[in-house]
């Protein structure tokens, strides 16, 4: 299998029992708009909060400290100030390539975890009324949930009678969706956030689509200002190849990243080279070889948490064949981050560029 397990924050845990392959959507203006956004900041650009200027390589260890206990904590920091109050009606364009008319945020209903942490850093947490399995931050625990076995359940959601449904292109079944449009209520289809420059994209479509335009270009700032700051702390000269691998050990799932995997975006934001996408993988993901192993020969192995506990942690990832014959191997430099997190692609994403631009280039 060569294409892009289902690893990403709308569905994180679904890749424990398939490993389908997936396309990505998105924008073909984010790119450039984040990369514009970032290079403005690493050149000292940007009024307000963090800023490439406030930053420097010696910081790098306190920035991923403090990243490392924001996420231990496991909230949301809204934009700072009064939550913004909705302009609508509103109409929008839906993934599915609808028109979509919202005239009510009042009762706000993400099927998708890091659309639900968009919403909420937007200032509009209170006017959510439900979550969908993957929206595991502490604000949304307490919410009914709409989802079983990561399946949305078109009772439970109508049951909490919401004004507004955003949902993304992986969100089913497609009953399910049509059943919540046919009892009238708007639902908006966003693209999954599958690379780095989709995150303003989103944010933008989102605060949009909820009738609050301003807070999402306050947020992309925001965003764009620490990832700035957090590529400010890269030290000069350092230039670590770095592998991504998903790994499912009670699944046999042992996979390389390649081009458009996802983790190479966060691997080149923090300053270092995706070996897999320089040794010549250019799908998404690979079956592990050892030849594949050898062509890569990275210095740092990237995995999520859940991944490395899967094969026994450090002790069995480098018993797997051609691991330990790898630098990052032989020196059991491994780096990894929570699941749900790490490709997460919304608000805490500059905090996962903090963790990664200190833990990569480490000697």
């Amino acid at each position: 299998m060569t294409g892009r397990p289902h690893l990403l924050a709308g569905r994180p845990h679904r890749v424990a029992e398939r490993t389908r392959p997936r396309l990505r959507r998105g924008s073909a203006l984010a790119p450039l708009a984040l990369a514009l956004a970032l290079l403005t900041g690493a050149c000292g650009g940007g009024g307000g909060g963090s800023s490439a200027a406030d930053a420097s390589p010696a910081s790098a260890s306190e920035r991923a400290a403090a990243a490392e206990k924001q996420l231990a904590k496991n909230t949301l920091v809204p934009l700072e100030g009064e939550p913004p109050a909705p302009k609508l009606p509103v109409t929008v364009d839906s993934s599915d390539g609808r028109e979509v008319t919202v005239k009510d945020a009042s009762r706000i209903l993400p099927l998708n975890g890091g659309v639900a942490e968009i919403v909420f850093t937007l200032g509009l947490g209170d006017r959510v009324v439900g979550r969908d399995i993957t929206a595991t931050f502490a604000e949304a625990k307490k919410l009914p949930q709409v989802t079983k076995a990561h399946d949305v359940s078109a009772e439970s959601v109508l049951s909490l009678r919401p004004t507004v449904v955003l949902a993304d292109t992986d969100t089913g079944p497609a009953e399910a969706i049509d059943q919540i449009r046919d009892a009238g209520v708007p639902v908006v289809v966003l693209d999954p956030a599958t690379e780095l420059a989709d995150v303003t994209t989103r944010t933008t479509r989102i605060a949009e689509a909820l009738g609050v335009p301003d807070a999402g270009k306050a947020l992309n700032k925001r965003m764009s200002d620490e990832l700035a700051a957090a590529r400010a702390a890269v030290p000069d000269g350092s230039k670590p190849k770095v592998a991504f691998l998903y790994m499912r050990g009670s699944a046999a799932v042992y996979l390389i990243g390649g081009k458009g995997s996802g983790a190479d975006s966060l691997i080149e934001a923090a300053g270092a080279v995706d070996a897999g996408k320089e040794a010549g993988l250019d799908k998404p993901f690979t079956p592990i070889t050892s030849e594949a192993l050898v062509r890569a020969q990275p210095d740092v192995i990237l995995m999520m948490t859940k991944g490395l506990e899967s094969v026994g942690g450090i002790d069995g990832l480098v018993d797997i064949p051609g691991i330990g014959q790898t630098p990052a191997g032989m020196n059991r430099r491994v780096v990894d981050l929570e699941d749900g997190v790490l490709l997460g692609y919304g608000p805490r994403t500059p905090l996962v560029i903090d963790i990664l631009v200190d833990r990569l280039h480490r000697g």
